[in-house]
């Protein structure tokens, strides 16, 4: 993912968003008291922006982070073929000061891919905070895993010291889109 500098972010385009609470959460206090951060929204509005922006403002203050989408951490975890060899690669995900995980639901998960989700979330619950963008409401998670038992348990902990940063705007990048074809478009 291209990370883009949050001076670079449009914070006119948005309808709505808590750009106060945005700019508290750069000051990182959230980190020591190991809460967590939900950007939500439709897909195109700046959410892995945000995130990246607040993983690297941690970097910069020498906190230990790791960006990833869903995607990449279920399937990272899902490889390993042993629980010693899971434990070892949950470890790599539990231990850094900022996780943040990107694309909270573009892609159905199985169970399997939740109950591991759970246990990253609650091996991290109250200890290290975690950042998660998502395009959808909590009571829709159900549909990102479907059947899974853990997905109350997995949302209860997360929530439990969240703060949610909800971004109203149309996508960025279709307006972006149209804009270059108008520009193309002849005139006459």
């Amino acid at each position: 993912m291209a990370f883009e500098p949050l001076d670079r972010f449009d914070w006119n385009h948005p309808r709505s968003i808590d750009r106060t609470l945005y700019g508290e959460l750069l000051e990182l206090g959230f980190l020591s008291r190991g809460d967590n951060v939900l950007f939500r929204g439709q897909s195109g509005v700046g959410k892995t922006n945000l995130g990246q922006s607040l993983a690297h403002a941690a970097l910069l203050k020498g906190h230990t982070v790791r960006f990833t989408t869903l995607a990449a951490v279920i399937a990272d975890l899902s490889r390993q073929e042993s629980v010693p060899a899971l434990e070892r690669r949950l470890r790599r995900y539990t231990r850094v000061d900022l996780l943040a995980i990107s694309e909270l639901g573009y892609l159905p998960c199985d169970s399997r891919s939740a109950d591991l989700l759970y246990s990253l979330i609650s091996r991290r619950h109250e200890k290290r905070s975690t950042v998660i963008s998502t395009n959808l409401a909590y009571k829709q998670s159900g549909t990102v895993f479907p059947g899974a038992a853990c997905v109350a348990a997995l949302i209860d902990r997360f929530v439990q010291h969240c703060h949610v940063v909800d971004i109203d705007a149309d996508s960025w990048r279709n307006k972006e889109a149209t804009e270059r074809a108008a520009r193309k478009k002849p005139k006459g």
